[in-house]
Parts: structure tokens; C-alpha cells; sequence
């Protein structure tokens, strides 16, 4: 294994938890807004909305950088970027 594709396979696990962990939130704040599921008593719609829109910038990132080094793995192993070790 190359350097790079070491670097990207820990960036990878790196973001994993992170990042599921976000979309979660983004998911239970987006039912908070909207009431479904009860889900109301626990944030109101005005501080379930304001959290919501705080999470974007942060699963945009982690997003990105989970998916591109992925990218290049994947790429790696089916050859498209050369030999794999």
C-alpha cells in the first residue's frame, strides 16, 4: 500500500463515525420540525430548524472528505488507477 492510499484509507475511518453520526442528527432535526413521529417534545420547530441549518456546513465537509479518498480507493482496486498493492 502506497502512501496515499494509506492517508486516504484513515481519512476514510476517520470521518465514518462522524459523519453518520451527523446525518443522523440531520434526519431526527429534520422530524423534529416537522412533528412526526413525537419527536416535537423534544426540540420545538424554531430550535430543531436553527440545529438543522447548523448541521449542513460541517456534513458537507465530512461528506466530501469521506467520499473523495473512497473515490480514489475504489478506483485503486479496480484498476482504473493503476496497479493496486
Amino acid at each position: 500500500m502506497n502512501r496515499l492510499s494509506y492517508w486516504c484509507l484513515k481519512t476514510v475511518r476517520l470521518t465514518s463515525w462522524p459523519l453518520l453520526l451527523l446525518i443522523l442528527g440531520f434526519i431526527l432535526t429534520g422530524y423534529m420540525m416537522s412533528g412526526r413521529f413525537g419527536l416535537d417534545r423534544v426540540l420545538n420547530e424554531k430550535a430543531a430548524l436553527a440545529l438543522h441549518k447548523l448541521l449542513h456546513l460541517p456534513m458537507i465537509v465530512l461528506l466530501i472528505a469521506h467520499v473523495v479518498p473512497s473515490l480514489y480507493l475504489a478506483f485503486k482496486r479496480w484498476g482504473w488507477l493503476g496497479k493496486s498493492s
